[in-house]
């Protein structure tokens, strides 16, 4: 029952996380359009522009002042909790996922971290990765924008380098999009809404605004802009082993946020020429040379982490919000690991997916983490077995994202065997 709770917690939060996140996101790409769009000809005075729209069967006329009204008027709409609660939902569900367990979905197998230092590390790289961008930007970097941006891309791509060291993919790739989603809802905190409060402050005293504050903002919202995509990509990567289960999961990151920050860059631009529209074909491109570059040679373990090793077999205990307890590996001759075999059984095959899969993979999960099969994935039968080979292949022979947190211990061996098995096409005689 506990693991049903947990998983329904996790439904809920992650339900909210999505609702409030297309607010957050449906606002920003709004705000950009209308800002790209303003009929700037002759405006009337005080105004820097005007639209006229059509939208759900009514017109609407929108003008944006060149500051502000000479009297604010009686309602004025903040966009903040749409922010705000994107970030709260997000943080309660790397709570849920990651900080609960982190034994099964955080630490790389191998790595050596407690559960401790390891949820130590990942709220740490939230709170150092605002500070230092917020230093950033207030340095002389701020004044020279495409030079800042080159400047935080670098740095992202290192810190998904070094988080990448001691998390799995899945917990690096989660938490440069927890560091990004920081850094956004930093700006609209720390930066946009005190210039918007400042700015309203002036006009109700009566005394001339600083323009410099709400230059400041639009900067923090323009990156906040650029952001949105990588962070979309990252919210739906762990379906997509092939990305952060691969040996270079950080390049792959770097490479999918740049093609992003190009389509987003040409659509914030297409208003005032074409002149960015190679972005799109070049995005495109790129991705198919990252699919072509991250086949299956690449999936395996990320450069620095410990080499796969054999363990003990141990049962998959464990409750949702207790770490699971790992064995210690057993002593391994110093000799090279034994090569796949020409042919595999499937008797050996089938024993192998039994004591390291079904435990979670049933339709009657042993293990206490789970009360259903993740995903619907079951390998109870030969024949499921066999209908599956494609996806076990994928998750456990090709990269070793699976058993979550290598929890049952599954050894490079086993995958070999397993490899070997498919690649003589998957027989279940």
């Amino acid at each position: 029952m506990e693991a049903h709770l947990t998983e329904w917690l996790n439904l809920i939060i992650r339900w909210i996380h999505m609702i409030v996140g297309i607010a957050w996101i449906g606002a920003s790409f709004y705000f950009v359009w209308l800002e790209n769009h303003l009929d700037r000809r002759n405006p009337r005075e005080g105004l820097s522009g005007d639209l006229w729209a059509i939208h759900g069967g009514g017109i609407y006329h929108l003008e944006k002042y060149k500051l502000a009204p000479e009297k604010m008027p009686e309602k004025l709409h903040w966009f903040k909790w749409e922010a705000y609660s994107t970030w709260l939902s997000g943080v309660a569900l790397l709570t849920v996922v990651y900080y609960l367990n982190p034994s099964l979905y955080l630490i790389a197998p191998g790595s050596g971290l407690t559960p401790g230092v390891a949820i130590t590390l990942g709220i740490g790289s939230l709170i150092v990765g605002w500070f230092v961008y917020d230093v950033l930007c207030d340095s002389p970097l701020g004044e020279r924008p495409a030079l800042l941006g080159l400047v935080l891309f670098l740095l992202l791509v290192a810190a998904a380098y070094a988080l990448n060291q001691v998390f799995s993919g899945r917990g690096a790739y989660i938490h440069v999009g927890a560091i990004i989603g920081t850094l956004m809802v930093g700006n609209v905190l720390r930066i946009i809404m005190p210039a918007q409060r400042a700015l309203v402050r002036a006009i109700e005293q009566n005394t001339a605004p600083d323009p410099s504050l709400p230059a400041k903002g639009l900067m923090r919202s323009r990156h906040n802009n650029y952001f949105t995509l990588p962070v979309l990509f990252i919210m739906i990567s762990n379906h997509f082993p092939s990305t952060y289960g691969s040996r270079y999961n950080w390049l792959i990151l770097a490479g999918i946020a740049l093609f992003a920050v190009l389509v987003r860059h040409y659509f914030n631009t297409r208003h005032q020429s074409n002149r960015f529209a190679w972005a799109l074909p070049a995005a495109a491109l790129g991705m198919l040379c990252l699919a072509f570059v991250s086949g299956p040679s690449t999936r395996s373990e990320a450069p620095g982490k410990a080499p796969a090793i054999t363990y003990a077999p141990v049962p998959a205990t464990g409750l949702p919000g207790k770490p699971i307890e790992r064995q210690q590996p057993a002593e391994t001759a110093a000799e090279p690991a034994p090569s796949a075999p020409a042919t595999a059984s499937f008797a050996a095959v089938e024993k192998v997916l039994h004591e390291r899969c079904t435990v979670c993979h049933s339709a009657t999960p042993s293990s206490p983490l789970f009360s259903v099969a993740p995903l619907g994935f079951v390998l109870d039968t030969p024949q499921q077995m066999q209908q599956q080979a494609a996806k076990i292949k994928a998750q456990s022979v090709d990269s070793v994202i699976m058993p979550l947190g290598n929890i049952t211990q599954m050894t490079q061996a086993e995958r070999d065997l397993i490899g070997a098995w498919i690649a003589a096409g998957a027989k279940i005689e």
